[in-house]
């Protein structure tokens, strides 16, 4: 990958410079080694990447705790189905669901319907997990996905109705996918970020790795410390607490990185 460093707000009291990192593709390259390197979709069209502190199961070592375990039973009156994109039917009554449920998750105006076009028309959509009620045949989910097999699959955005009674079938979409794409051989299920204690749910799936901006991590303490002190105005590899959580000093973790110049 090339990589460009687009500059964000400093903080000049703290000695802090910040930078966002972009990659851009080079040929040969495919999104599945970007998602390797710890890097999302920065655009629909896959066209730029930027690093982010991500989520992922390594599939071939997943196994179901007691509480996947009853998420699973508990949602085994769902249908599961993959789906290419080109074989689904975007009709205008899915995505005003869709919709719906983007205000009432996430806030007026974070996905008006232009957005939308834009995430389902990129190419970051390959194929989506749908989940029909077999009791009654009605839509229960759908999960967008990105689907590189053998080595990757990125669970993107989930829609479903909210309510009392569909509470659960969030938690039962990324648990089902987990299973499906651990049974179809697929390395890693990416499932986004983790900035915020929300975003920890996505936790239950063990073994769990995130990506803290040098390497992959197991390390769930690690994690949660890192989304419990945000905000406190240092940089990371200068805490204590973050080094105390680390296997080496940090020119020993540079070791370790993916990065190097040249």
């Amino acid at each position: 990958m090339k990589l460009l460093c687009s500059e964000a707000t400093p903080d000049y009291s703290r000695y802090l410079y910040p930078y966002v990192v972009w990659g851009f593709l080079e040929p040969g390259e495919t999104p599945a080694d970007a998602f390797a390197a710890g890097f999302m979709p920065g655009l629909p069209s896959l066209e730029r990447w930027y690093l982010v502190r991500q989520l992922r199961v390594p599939l071939a070592s997943w196994e179901a705790t007691s509480e996947n375990r009853r998420v699973l039973r508990r949602s085994a009156s769902l249908r599961c189905e993959l789906i290419p994109k080109a074989g689904f039917n975007f009709s205008p009554e899915r995505r005003a669901r869709w919709l719906a449920y983007a205000e009432a998750r996430w806030g007026p105006g974070v996905m008006p319907p232009e957005r939308l076009e834009r995430v389902v028309s990129g190419a970051v959509i390959t194929h989506v997990l749908h989940f029909t009620d077999d009791a009654t045949g009605a839509d229960a989910g759908t999960a967008l996905l990105y689907l590189e097999p053998p080595k990757a699959a990125f669970y993107y955005y989930a829609f479903y109705d909210l309510g009392p009674e569909t509470r659960h079938v969030g938690m039962a979409m990324m648990t089902r996918a987990v299973e499906w794409f651990a049974r179809a051989g697929v390395g890693h299920l990416y499932l986004g970020t983790c900035y915020s204690e929300r975003a920890l749910y996505k936790t239950q799936f063990e073994p769990m790795e995130f990506f803290n901006g040098f390497r992959w991590s197991q390390d769930l303490a690690e994690l949660k410390h890192l989304v419990r002190s945000a905000g406190t105005g240092s940089h990371r590899l200068e805490d204590p607490e973050f080094l105390a959580l680390q296997p080496g000093l940090p020119a020993d973790l540079a070791q370790a990185s993916r990065f190097r110049l040249t």
